[in-house]
């Protein structure tokens, strides 16, 4: 494979930049486990918000969104983000609740509300569903490095896991949301600059245009059906998601939590259109790209259109994309094994901050170890990770979310809820195959049915007089952190 040289140096450049990250903040910032595991609850507005956006913004909604853009859906493909980006603002209701729990994790207040076995069955879904991700996410960090420099697969495989053990493993939190904010802003940045390049390349805009199919162009071609689908999906796994609970749990205060939502939508608009475009450009010029497809339609075209300079850093975005997610996938299930299995398995409840903060970083290194040698072996995850992402969504969405906003919700209601969601989602994937069975996702009918179940146990506990379940906020009478 030939090499290019500038785009090679900027990637470099780049892995470079997030290990010198880790080690300054690992240095000046980690005073305790708090610091690692949510920032000491100190990050503000804009580094809340482009932490969201970032770890929303993977490797799917970058060359993936420019494929399906390429391929059939067009530019309605932008909703493909776009919907992530609607999801957002409701969120911004249960951000501040969210902060208000004083927790680290899901499973924590899961514990508070309903007991240890709804909680410890919350921890062990999220953990196995995180660390399928982080497999994933590893390994499509390297076939991007590979890819786009020419390094063999196996080593690109162990240089992108390498960097992402390290500066996750050093700097925790912080340096996870300082580095999604250099990494959001590389991919914005690089798309939108090389975006007219493209443009300009290809003709101009109505050149694109006139090549086109005008069902092509068409903004709602996959149907307002689909694309409410992928609303609630988002709206749903953003709702019950450990990387995002996260980031609300280490802002500084609720409302910078609430305010972080609302940017974080307005931030992830912006990211839809530039890969749509590309996808587009592509499309209309695909007979002067000999050999180009969907899945490599966005760097086919950017390599052919724009300066080198450019190119790499479209490229240096696109390995952002998918190392900003492999990072906090492997930060909160580690944060989740020390904070509600381990003190399960015999481990110490009492322990001294730095050695928490050594078996924090201990966990990250071994998870990540296997998910490189598992990715070496090139095991197809993606089935098992569509199938894991539900079912650790769907079961805890009604009894986390709703239980944050009902404070006499019983304990029966989360119980039940969580058996009903998971129990949903299991039978909605085997009808569907993981699509649209009806018009509706498994993770989408999982959620709904857990709700349901949810409000309907707590009526007829309402009505015999039940009591509610203790506080999920510890001024409540929650326990105290």
């Amino acid at each position: 494979m030939n090499i290019q040289i500038v785009p090679l140096i900027i990637v470099v450049a780049y892995l470079v930049g997030m290990l010198a990250i880790g080690f300054v903040v690992s240095k000046l910032s980690i005073k305790d486990s708090k610091d690692y595991m949510v920032a000491g609850r100190r990050m503000g507005l804009f580094m809340v918000a482009f932490s969201l956006s970032a770890n929303n913004i993977g490797g799917g909604s970058t060359t993936g969104l420019a494929a399906k853009a390429f391929g059939d859906w067009g530019m309605s493909a932008c909703w493909y983000v776009l919907a992530a980006s609607v999801a957002m603002i409701p969120l911004a209701y249960f951000a501040p609740k969210i902060r208000k729990t004083m927790a680290i994790t899901i499973p924590e207040v899961m514990e508070r509300r309903y007991g240890k076995g709804i909680g410890t069955f919350s921890a062990v879904l999220n953990i196995l569903a995180l660390f399928c991700l982080t497999s994933s996410q590893i390994a499509a960090s390297g076939s991007v490095v590979s890819s786009l420099t020419g390094i063999p697969l196996n080593v690109s495989l162990l240089v992108a896991g390498a960097v992402v053990i390290i500066y996750t493993t050093m700097g925790g939190m912080l340096a996870d949301q300082i580095s999604d904010l250099v990494q959001f802003l590389i991919i914005l940045v690089g798309l939108a600059i090389a975006t007219p390049f493209v443009i300009n390349g290809c003709g101009g805009w109505q050149a694109i245009s006139d090549a086109l199919p005008p069902v092509q162009l068409s903004f709602t071609k996959i149907g307002w059906v689909t694309i409410i689908g992928y609303i609630f999906n988002y709206f749903c796994t953003f709702l019950s998601g450990p990387e995002m609970v996260s980031r609300f749990e280490s802002a500084k205060d609720e409302k910078t939590a609430r305010g972080a939502s609302l940017l974080s939508a307005v931030l992830m608009a912006a990211m839809a259109i530039f890969p749509t475009l590309l996808g587009l450009a592509a499309l209309s010029v695909k007979d002067q790209l000999p050999g180009v497809a969907g899945a490599t339609s966005m760097m086919t075209v950017t390599g052919h259109f724009a300066p080198a300079a450019i190119t790499g850093i479209v490229s240096a975005a696109i390995i952002s994309a998918t190392m900003s997610s492999a990072d906090s996938n492997l930060l909160c299930m580690s944060t989740m094994f020390m904070n509600d299995i381990f003190p399960k398995l015999g481990g110490k409840t009492e322990i001294s901050e730095k050695r928490k903060i050594f078996l924090t970083r201990t966990c990250n290194v071994v998870a990540a170890v296997v998910a490189m040698l598992i990715s070496l072996f090139k095991i197809d995850l993606v089935t098992m990770n569509t199938f894991a992402f539900a079912i650790r969504c769907a079961g805890p969405f009604a009894a986390y979310g709703f239980g944050l906003i009902i404070p006499k919700a019983t304990r029966a209601s989360g119980v039940v809820s969580v058996i009903v969601g998971t129990i949903g989602v299991v039978v909605w994937q085997m009808l569907s195959g993981g699509g649209f069975y009806l018009g509706i996702l498994p993770v989408v009918f999982g959620c709904a049915c857990g709700a349901v179940s949810f409000f309907i146990v707590n009526w007829i506990g309402w009505k015999q007089g039940v009591e509610a379940a203790p506080s999920a906020f510890i001024e409540d009478g929650a326990s105290k952190e």
